[in-house]
């Protein structure tokens, strides 16, 4: 890569940060493309040469937000191991991926702007619900395998997302409280799969 192709790396992610930056202290409608430059320390001439418009780039941050919750890793069912093994692989890398600073920044970002804006929101939901299908998968194979009740796969995994998203996602995004410890994210992990396990395990 060349030296001019890096710079321009470089300038680009500095819009994208400023721009979330501003996003969160003025939410999307006040943000001016102006501030955003500013913020970034370049030209609105560059900011426009990246982003034609404000709505595109906050499109680009909803990608760097699919792209993180893109990025968790696949755990594919394995009927030679302990159901509760598996879970808590799935469970810990969804918590560790909610605790990093800027996987938040991002989803505050994306939903300050879509309560205000519901359309903006429907691709994106959309987009994160068709995200949730390797845990359905991995519960709807266990239940194949006649290990796992048969109950609705999507509502058994959206509950037990529910339970870890009560304590490491929503506080932080609405009540701006700490990332989870360590220690706290296996507590709610384990506590998570004791109560998914009682109510589904065969």
């Amino acid at each position: 890569m060349t030296a001019p192709q890096r710079l321009t790396d470089r300038k680009r992610a500095a819009i994208i940060q400023a721009a979330i930056a501003e996003f969160r202290a003025n939410g999307f409608d006040i943000t001016s493309m102006d501030k955003i430059a500013a913020t970034a320390g370049v030209s609105k001439r560059t900011v426009y040469n990246h982003f034609p418009s404000k709505e595109e780039l906050f499109a680009e941050i909803l990608n760097q937000l699919w792209a993180r919750l893109t990025a968790e890793p696949e755990t594919s069912y394995r009927p030679d191991l302990p159901l509760r093994e598996q879970m808590r692989r799935m469970l810990m890398a969804k918590l560790q991926m909610m605790s990093d600073d800027n996987f938040l920044d991002l989803a505050r970002v994306a939903i300050a702007a879509t309560i205000h804006s519901p359309e903006r929101a429907q691709n994106m939901v959309a987009r994160m619900g068709e995200r949730e299908e390797s845990l359905t998968l991995w519960i709807r194979a266990a239940q194949a395998d006649g290990r796992l009740k048969p109950v609705e796969p999507e509502f058994a995994a959206q509950q037990i997302q529910g339970m870890l998203k009560s304590f490491a996602f929503w506080p932080q995004i609405s009540m701006g409280l700490p990332t989870l410890s360590a220690e706290r994210q296996s507590t709610v992990v384990e506590s998570a799969l004791d109560m998914f396990l009682a109510c589904h395990q065969v």
